[in-house]
């Protein structure tokens, strides 16, 4: 039954109260931005018992797609805010991303498609406003959580143990944002602006930014083909054409991307045309068997912060990085960034370490996103090449084999990870997942283990290497100790997990190692070969992670 008047003024009344109350109060974290990056560390920071404050200027979910890929580590991501199911109704596995030539000669074949470090194909395709709405249920299901949406950030200003940031509030008039008079100011111990590619957030930090170079316009058109339309299209591609450099991807369950390059003599206006788009469209659909969704025309830059921290300030996602779309990693980096944010936030809030360690944030994510916008720039000079004969000598070097594959996946090069000790080139790398058996049976090893810091250990329980001093780190920091091994003889209730596929086996054949160090984003601190080594390697990481002088003051008592 709906609410009546006296239980609407109720409402409005509770929800007064509890604005006026988060903005009195001191909150734990404010994020200015409530995209995809924005909902997620909401989400992951509440889970941890948080409070958090979002807030967005739009007064609604952006209803039309924009990201369309996530890869297998983001998928682990989901997983971790209990949403794996859910994302996993609403996405579909990856085939092989593929580039041709004008002539439909395979350039590149990249198997997107292949099993991953993760267990499970590399990437998947989504529909963005689907992926939204669970993350914005799921963040809205979180009792720690206020979101304000329809709030303009104004001013920021920081002081000694905290920041203040003024906002205004707003409505949708005749299709443009107006401010309807109401403001506050909320307060937090830190910022997170993940306001986007014109960040208030960034600007009032004074961060300056980086452009690498990249700019190309290209329009983005998003259809939905009728029910039992099959279309004669890559399932994934690029058609490297100088006529029109073109992408083809799947949009999501049901929904079908293009985007169709600018040429040189034609203007942004052009392409918006509606006859223009199926123009553009007409060799693959038209519009007897599918619905236009939308179409704009936008710019891929290629752009970097050159600082992801002042002081209680922090960036994440297009505030921090904006790259080319060709690797698909758009989305997926900000999210990164704020999977980093949340365990480097939790160790400081609960009073483990100092602000100290979020110097270390820059310094992990910056040079991994700088290569992911670098790999990003060199694809999308393949495929932006509208002309003629500099597309022929590209096409002669790719089907001659005088171009090398694409470099792996980047992983962590500095920060809290240990590359002096132990088996040093395990640093940084994205950890193994799999599936392992216990008394309960057969499943995600990220659904046995609770997400936090993991020792791992090979064929044995690591609690039998691990001295006082490291047991005491280890209690302070909820990490679980846990064993894998193939060998059913060696499996011991709660303590050594089979693993089920060999993937952990494996992993650790190839890196040397007999015990390793997992952080809670699943990045490998470090490993060791010889056991022995575990007291001194859990010892650095206690230095890198910057304790706090009560944390230090406990370990001394």
């Amino acid at each position: 039954m709906a609410a009546g008047p006296a239980g609407r003024q109720g409402d409005t009344r509770a929800r007064r109260k509890e604005r006026i109350m988060t903005d009195t109060q001191i909150l734990d974290v404010a994020i200015v931005g409530y995209g995809p990056v924005g909902q997620s560390l909401s989400i992951l920071l509440a889970r941890r018992g948080y409070r958090v404050a979002a807030f967005d200027r739009w007064p609604s979910l952006y209803p039309l797609p924009r990201a369309v890929f996530h890869d297998h580590e983001i998928r682990r991501v989901f997983h971790a805010m209990g949403l794996g199911a859910d994302v996993a109704a609403i996405s579909q596995p990856s085939a092989k991303y593929q580039w041709f030539n004008a002539d439909w000669k395979t350039l590149v074949e990249i198997d997107w498609s292949a099993e991953s470090i993760s267990d499970g194909p590399v990437g998947y395709l989504f529909n963005q406003p689907m992926l939204e709405g669970l993350l914005d249920g799921k963040a809205r299901s979180l009792p720690t959580v206020e979101i304000n949406q329809g709030w303009e950030a104004t001013a920021l200003v920081q002081h000694a143990d905290h920041c203040e940031v003024q906002l205004r509030h707003g409505t949708m008039q005749d299709g443009q944002w107006t401010p309807d008079g109401a403001t506050r100011t909320v307060r937090a111990r830190f910022v997170i602006g993940a306001d986007g590619a014109n960040s208030f957030v960034r600007k009032s930090a004074g961060i300056a930014q980086d452009d690498l170079g990249f700019e190309e316009d290209w329009l983005v058109i998003d259809v939905k083909p009728n029910p039992g339309v099959k279309l004669d299209v890559p399932d994934i591609g690029q058609w490297c054409n100088p006529a029109r450099p073109t992408t083809m991807v799947p949009g999501g369950p049901g929904y079908r991307r293009w985007e169709f390059m600018r040429l040189p003599h034609e203007t942004i206006d052009d392409l918006q045309k509606p006859e223009k788009v199926w123009e553009l469209l007409s060799p693959w659909v038209n519009p007897d068997n599918a619905t236009l969704v939308r179409y704009a025309v936008y710019k891929f830059r290629s752009l970097l912060a050159q600082q992801w921290r002042k002081g209680r300030v922090l960036l994440a996602g297009d505030a921090a990085h904006l790259m080319p779309p060709f690797m698909g990693q758009g989305m997926c980096s900000g999210i990164r960034d704020a999977w980093n944010l949340a365990w480097r936030l939790d160790l400081l809030l609960r009073g483990i370490a100092t602000e100290d360690l979020l110097e270390t944030y820059t310094a992990e994510r910056l040079p991994q996103v700088r290569a992911v916008i670098d790999a990003s720039i060199a694809m999308g000079q393949v495929v932006c090449i509208a002309d003629r004969e500099a597309a022929a000598r590209r096409d002669e070097a790719f089907l001659s084999g005088q171009v090398p594959p694409l470099p792996p996946f980047p992983g962590l090069t500095g920060g809290v990870i240990c590359t002096d000790l132990g088996t040093t080139g395990i640093a940084g790398q994205l950890s193994v997942h799999g599936q392992v058996e216990d008394d309960a049976g057969i499943a995600r090893f990220d659904d046995r283990i609770a997400n936090g810091f993991h020792v791992i250990a090979l064929d044995a329980d690591p609690g039998q290497y691990i001295d006082a001093e490291s047991a005491a780190l280890l209690t302070r920091l909820g990490t679980s100790t846990i064993g894998v091994t193939t060998d059913p003889s060696k499996v011991k209730a709660g303590r050594v997990l089979r693993d089920v596929s060999g993937r952990y086996a494996r992993f650790f054949a190839e890196h040397g190692a007999s015990v390793i160090v997992v952080r809670p984003d699943y990045y490998v601190y470090g490993g060791v070969s010889d056991p022995a080594q575990l007291p001194a390697l859990l010892a650095k990481l206690e230095q890198e992670l910057s304790l706090s002088p009560e944390a230090a003051q406990r370990k001394a008592a």
